[in-house]
């Protein structure tokens, strides 16, 4: 792919000037950092507020690592969701909606290697943040509670990286189809609503990014996990098909520069 090496430092350049690394990297370690703490003083937060009425007693299991896992792939793969499908948005509309994508391709770049960096990016960019939320999450789980075992928490991690690239990666096709931000995030958001209604079928979940939810807990627990092989295969052929429909899209369009 001509030009790619040159054109992905030119998105990395761009993503760390215009502070989306910076934001991404903040907005994940918050989500990390909490993940422990609310699994460890929820309950007791609660009991306290519980106390305070009178002939009202509450009483909660004590929390265990197991509850921090929980929180962790909640609120990384839950919430991160949202980041996934702002994120990529503008990669490749606003560049297209400014004219830069049309002149950027007159020189030696070709469209492969032009949706190839961007693609990259993005991928980098969320597995960063999925990385630093990991690390933090397991600093604080072992001094809250106790260590995770590492090789399963990065397994855990994996999936939940790869769970929030799918999401990515369909707001990346709408930004390829489409010339506006908005609609690209719209096109994100109806993808993820499908999602939710097929999700509510366990066995159609399987096959979604919210199946690999179940294995990431097991496989952080050190509990074999159902139906591993079968989402992690599935979730991985929908990136492949998703890049490869914005791939096929983006070859055919007609680009104008800003100029014309």
């Amino acid at each position: 792919m001509e030009g790619f090496n040159v054109f992905l430092r030119k998105e990395w350049r761009e993503a760390v000037r215009s502070n989306r690394l910076l934001v991404v990297a903040a907005v994940f370690l918050v989500l990390g950092i909490i993940s422990p703490l609310t699994a460890k003083y929820t309950p007791e937060l609660l009991k306290a507020i519980g106390t305070g009425q009178p002939g009202v007693v509450i009483t909660f299991p004590t929390p265990t690592v197991n509850d921090a896992i929980a929180q962790f792939i909640k609120n990384v793969a839950g919430t991160g969701i949202f980041i996934a499908i702002l994120l990529p948005m503008g990669m490749v509309a606003r560049e297209k909606e400014r004219g830069t994508a049309a002149f950027v391709l007159t020189k030696p770049l070709s469209r492969a290697a032009f949706l190839g960096a961007k693609l990259v990016a993005l991928v980098a960019l969320l597995g960063i943040g999925v990385v630093l939320a990991a690390a933090i999450t397991f600093i604080y789980t072992a001094i809250l509670f106790e260590p995770m075992a590492v090789g399963g928490f990065i397994a855990c991690s994996a999936l939940v990286l790869l769970s929030l690239i799918v999401y990515g990666l369909l707001t990346f096709l709408g930004s390829t189809l489409v010339r506006s931000q908005l609609a690209a995030v719209g096109i994100g958001l109806a993808a993820w609503v499908l999602i939710s209604i097929i999700g509510i079928s366990p066995r159609a979940a399987q096959f979604t990014p919210a199946g690999l939810m179940d294995p990431a807990s097991a496989l952080a627990r050190g509990v074999a996990p159902d139906h591993l092989w079968l989402s992690v295969v599935a979730n991985v052929a929908l990136c492949v098909v998703l890049a490869g429909i914005a791939w096929l899209a983006f070859r055919r369009q007609e680009l104008t520069s800003a100029t014309e």
